[in-house]
């Protein structure tokens, strides 16, 4: 009697950073017909991130799909979570035999925080799950999958100095900031950026960012150009309601900070610094008031 080969399992496993970002500039253009807002905004990554593990195993007689953990016991482990519905819409858009695909997520970067730590995390193991299976994805077709899941998991995939427009899926590459140390402060509420954005159809915009400004400011290489262009009209909606806001950003101007700025739809404030000993003094500073306070750096 002759038995069939035994079939061999097999695993493999990667580890991708997944970055936080900061924007330097963020405007709201207009709505579109699907109620989606259009911006013009430059992004940028910094040093903060998230560890994303991957692994995925194949041969198994009972294949157990996709595995979700996390450090923070109370963040979702499910389809809430945008990391495992990149897992999910991978394997449906590549067709690739899905065996069993296991997720740890470290997290480090704060939630709903304006600072698109879930959509990193969806990137990541998009990332991951391109490189495990050898897809051969390009950078746009795995751009084209990510912008099914957010419109910033687009620009997470990509990271580095850019400009989002459309919905922030057009992206164009920008000449980096000059490196620079970064504080990151995220006062003890949550905002929702669905919300901020329905408000801001009803906020009438007297200035808008100097977008086309930043970019030529990233041209020159001139960080002091930069800082005195940091701009967001979501500040109009999230700091009006918030005081903490406009008090961490007075803090970090007066303690050494070049320039500060609320990131995306809020509530966390960065406040750029060229000198490293005010950035360490003034991020000690303030981690006595707020927990979620990070000494970072542009990448």
């Amino acid at each position: 009697m002759f038995f069939g080969k035994k079939q061999e399992i097999t695993h493999a496993e990667t580890t991708v950073c997944a970055r936080a970002k900061i924007n330097l500039t963020l405007d709201v253009t207009g709505r579109r017909a699907d109620g989606y807002h259009t911006v013009r905004m430059v992004m940028q990554s910094v040093a903060l991130h998230d560890e994303v593990r991957v692994v995925v195993t194949q041969g198994e007689k009972k294949p157990r799909g996709i595995i979700l953990t996390c450090n923070l016991p109370y963040l979702p482990v499910d389809e809430r979570n945008l990391a495992f519905r990149a897992a999910e819409l991978f394997y449906k858009e590549t067709g690739v035999l899905m065996g069993t695909c296991e997720i740890h997520i470290e997290k480090r970067i704060p939630i709903a925080a304006g600072l698109a730590g879930g959509s990193s995390d969806a990137a990541a193991v998009l990332r991951a799950l391109a490189a495990l299976h050898a897809t051969g994805l390009t950078d746009d077709e795995l751009c084209s999958i990510g912008l099914k899941l957010g419109a910033d998991v687009p620009y997470c995939l990509r990271g580095g100095t850019m400009l989002a427009e459309g919905i922030g899926e057009e992206l164009t590459a920008l000449a980096p900031i000059p490196h620079c140390w970064v504080v990151l402060c995220k006062p003890p509420f949550a905002v929702s950026t669905k919300d901020v954005y329905r408000e801001m159809d009803a906020v009438d915009i007297k200035k808008r960012p100097d977008t086309a400004g930043m970019v030529k400011a990233l041209e020159k290489g001139d960080y002091n150009g930069v800082c005195k262009r940091l701009s967001n009209v979501m500040e109009l909606v999230t700091a009006t309601k918030r005081r903490q806001i406009g008090e961490i950003k007075a803090f970090l101007a007066e303690n050494g900070a070049d320039g500060t700025l609320m990131s995306g739809s809020g509530p966390t404030v960065f406040g750029l610094f060229s000198d490293e000993g005010r950035a360490r003094t003034a991020a000690k500073m303030l981690s006595r008031r707020f927990a979620d306070t990070f000494l970072t750096e542009t990448v």
